[in-house]
């Protein structure tokens, strides 16, 4: 029983969920049905056929000549920096407005993420201060392409080549996207890229690839991703044990044909937000870049209040990234108080990420846009 003044079930059950897996997928299913039959039939579930296939097919998208799948995105970024030459005990350079594992993947091997702050309109790191980040000690740099966008590869790369320090892109969120008309991953040493079930690309669990055009990078991640295994039962570093398996690339690959087309629908459903949403501050597409819209976050300074009103009109809608990475506790050892990098922690403030996936229908996506100009016509509190 509801008591006086509360909602009652069927008026905050959810119209517009922030995400619909199965709903993205479903004139997919039967290819994908078949494909995790045919892996099933064959019996041969790692290291395989299928693993074998999406790495060529998926090696071109990213304007690279070789990719290794891995287990997770995380494992990508950090087989990646390996394979470039990062120690324990050298400095990464990345941004602190990220997922934090994108800093997690940097300590896994012992190194120091050291950070940059991102520009405020794009999100992305901010080559005038990148220079000022770079220790003796550095020996990558890792920018991120966030919520689908790519950071300024040009300013970025001038950087890094003057300097002779290697660049590994962190494209978890940005398959497809470009920067002056060349792919996400086709500008650094190497890049990484997750295919967690909610990315562009996702698989059925965890997954992920490096891809570079250095033959030997790919060369020593296959070899890292096995245990370090030169051969069979001969292991000539400490490798791990972080390989994507036949399912999951099986899936990629029925996925990765239909990209380009759930890309697409992306970008319309950015457009239309972009045409109809007022009183928010929406994402920036900078000029040279295309975005692929991973995610559509839209900045207000009542950001929780703004969240609070979409639940309660049953929309679902997500903070990315409310903490920054300098500010969580697993990094309180690096002394880095608030107010070391204004923009990301800005940003965490105040963005909101609104629903927006392929097979999102007009009419949520009206909902969705009725419940933020209502929000943002009102009255503040």
């Amino acid at each position: 029983m509801n008591t006086p003044g509360q909602p009652r079930f069927h008026e905050v059950r959810v119209k517009v969920p922030f995400n619909a897996i199965a709903v993205q997928d479903a004139a997919l299913r039967e290819p994908i049905v078949a494909a995790i039959t045919r892996v099933v039939e064959r019996g041969w579930f790692v290291l395989g056929e299928e693993g074998e296939a999406f790495e060529l097919e998926f090696a071109p998208v990213t304007g690279c000549a070789h990719a290794a799948g891995v287990g997770s995105g995380t494992d990508a970024i950090r087989l990646a920096l390996e394979a470039v030459g990062v120690r324990s005990g050298d400095d990464v350079v990345t941004v602190p407005m990220t997922a934090a594992y994108t800093a997690l993947a940097i300590s896994m091997l012992g190194a120091r993420p050291v950070f940059c702050d991102v520009e405020p309109r794009t999100l992305t790191m901010d080559p005038e201060r990148l220079e000022a980040a770079i220790t003796p000690a550095t020996r990558a740099i890792v920018p991120v392409h966030l919520y689908g966008q790519c950071a300024d590869m040009r300013a970025i790369g001038a950087i890094a080549e003057r300097l002779g320090i290697p660049v590994v892109e962190d494209c978890a969120q940005a398959v497809l996207a470009r920067f002056d008309g060349r792919p996400a991953g086709s500008f650094g040493t190497a890049a990484a890229f997750s295919f967690y079930p909610t990315k562009n690309l996702g698989a059925y669990g965890d997954g992920g690839a490096v891809t570079s055009s250095d033959a030997a990078v790919i060369e020593t991640v296959k070899r890292l991703r096995n245990g370090g295994q030169s051969a069979r039962y001969r292991h000539v570093e400490r490798g791990v044990n972080s390989r994507l398996d036949e399912l999951q690339a099986a899936v990629l690959r029925v996925k990765l044909a239909h990209l380009p087309a759930a890309t697409a629908a992306r970008r319309a459903q950015a457009a239309r937000y972009d045409a109809a949403l007022r009183g928010v501050e929406l994402p920036v597409e900078a000029a040279g870049r295309l975005h692929v819209y991973h995610l559509y976050p839209v900045r207000h300074p009542r950001r929780d209040a703004l969240a609070a009103a979409l639940a309660a009109a049953g929309i679902g809608a997500i903070v990315h990234y409310p903490t920054p990475v300098h500010l969580q506790p697993a990094y309180a050892h690096l002394g880095l108080a608030r107010g070391a990098f204004p923009q990301s922690e800005r940003a965490g403030d105040e963005l909101l990420s609104l629903p927006l996936y392929p097979g999102l229908l007009p009419a949520q996506q009206d909902a969705v846009i009725e419940a933020v100009l209502a929000f943002a016509s009102a009255p503040a509190r």
